[in-house]
């Protein structure tokens, strides 16, 4: 009789023991961050407007028209007089770039951030068993994540992925390796270290289209240290909750419209084309497709779900004769499940749609202005500085839930949703300057100083040598 109970209760406690299993080898594979450090350079790489003025004289390609075109573009850009350059611009030397010169930008940041980041969390380099390195716009044999592997001498079996040319939604992307990474491999620590390379990519022609990405981008990288050890969730700011990628490369229009490439006259630049908004709408649309229901609750997707069913019936009622109370909102409550959102710093075009389609307030929309601002757009790292700026203002909460959105060549969109695991309230990178933020005006000088120009006739036109142009 013990015997055959025995046998009865064996399949029980086989389900019972791959339950358990399951949700063992799951609770393995969460994807948490320990801690992150954004870069902050030297305060003589800081671009003001009389710098920038001087950079772009020295452009002998460029006419009054150029000229006209980049004031009202910096002017309406949102960037502020404390964003930073690299090295070389300082030294005059931008249109003509070595590789040294892209390596040693690199090199500055890895140096500070890696190393304030690890020192900070207590863990020897030796320790990392993944690294994964993404800058767009360089590429130089041994590659990046080895120069990195070298200067610290991490251990020989060390995982590491090098990312190239995959635009200023890069960061996820790493992140999505990192996530993928930890399904295989228990209590692991994983650096993920994400930047751009301005150097050897100045647009010296007079390309409108090419000429803009001087106006934005900016100098930045952060260093990113995470594990999916379960015994160090404490010790835990961010558990990653969702990952998305969409990727439009397919689509001819989306492939092309941001591209580096050579102008008429063999220039290279970064090509921003005028249906870059559309291609950006696209991918966005689809992205929140499939992110949206694994972000918001079950009862504001069957809001939404009944809201649209009532507008379609009124739409097809009224052509009845019917009339209706009035339009009806159709659009999903995003507040109902995120709580900040930590949104690209690709432009202040970008910034403000995307606040658009979401219906999100100016205080949704802060730390992703200021962080263009102050910083301007630094490609795959941007969203790490969005969000060092909540945390400075100690706005995330345990609990808090904040979705993350960027947008890169490709044409991408990727966005991912991180849970908050404790209070957070690290100044990071804006520490000694956050009680000046947000300011009274985010209005730049560029007008005031160099307005004049507007009232120039192309045809008497000259750079007076006593004046400088933004």
């Amino acid at each position: 009789m013990e015997l055959f109970s025995f046998l009865l209760l064996l399949p029980v406690l086989l389900v019972l023991l791959k339950i358990w299993k399951w949700v063992n080898d799951k609770r393995d594979q969460e994807c948490y961050i320990l801690d992150y450090q954004c870069y902050k350079p030297a305060d003589d790489r800081m671009v003001g407007t009389e710098f920038s003025g001087e950079v772009i004289k020295r452009n002998k390609n460029l006419g009054l028209n150029e000229y006209k075109f980049l004031l009202k573009a910096i002017v309406s850009s949102g960037i502020g007089e404390q964003t930073y350059a690299p090295r070389i611009m300082f030294s005059g030397r931008e249109q003509t770039p070595t590789l040294a010169d892209g390596i040693l930008e690199m090199e500055e940041f890895f140096q500070d951030s890696i190393g304030k980041l690890l020192s900070r969390a207590g863990v020897s380099p030796h320790e990392i068993d993944l690294l994964v390195v993404n800058v767009s716009m360089i590429t130089a044999p041994p590659c990046l994540s080895s120069r990195i592997i070298n200067h610290y001498k991490m251990r020989q079996d060390i995982k590491c992925f090098n990312l190239t040319g995959m635009g200023c939604s890069a960061s996820l992307i790493s992140l999505d390796i990192v996530r993928n990474v930890f399904k295989s491999y228990k209590n692991k620590y994983a650096l993920l270290v994400t930047s751009e390379s301005l150097s050897p990519n100045w647009y010296a022609g007079n390309d409108r289209s090419m000429i803009l990405a001087n106006c934005l981008f900016r100098s930045g990288g952060c260093a990113i240290l995470l594990t999916n050890n379960k015994s160090l969730k404490h010790r835990a700011m961010f558990k990653l909750k969702c990952l998305v990628r969409t990727h439009h490369g397919a689509r001819d229009e989306s492939y092309n419209c941001c591209i580096q490439r050579e102008d008429e006259i063999g220039k290279v630049g970064f090509y921003l084309g005028k249906n870059l908004p559309k291609a950006a709408t696209r991918s966005f649309v689809d992205n929140l497709r499939v992110i949206t229901p694994k972000i918001l609750p079950v009862t504001e997707l069957v809001r939404f779900m009944v809201v649209s069913l009532v507008k379609k019936w009124n739409r097809h009622g009224s052509t009845k004769g019917t009339t209706t109370q009035g339009p009806i909102k159709a659009g999903v409550n995003f507040k109902s499940g995120v709580d900040h959102f930590c949104i690209h710093t690709g432009g202040k075009a970008v910034i403000d749609g995307i606040g658009f389609s979401l219906d999100l307030t100016e205080y949704d929309l802060e730390p992703a202005r200021m962080t263009l601002h102050r910083f301007g757009n630094t490609s795959a790292s941007s969203l790490w500085y969005v969000l060092a700026y909540m945390e400075a203002k100690k706005r995330l909460k345990k609990g808090d839930k904040v979705l993350m959105i960027s947008f890169g060549a490709g044409f991408k969109c990727n966005s991912c949703l991180w849970e908050i695991v404790r209070d957070l309230e690290d100044g990071n990178v804006w520490k000694d300057e956050i009680k000046n933020y947000p300011p009274k005006t985010l209005v730049n000088p560029y007008m005031e100083k160099y307005g004049w120009i507007q009232d120039e006739d192309p045809s008497t036109f000259k750079i007076p040598e006593e004046q400088t142009l933004p």
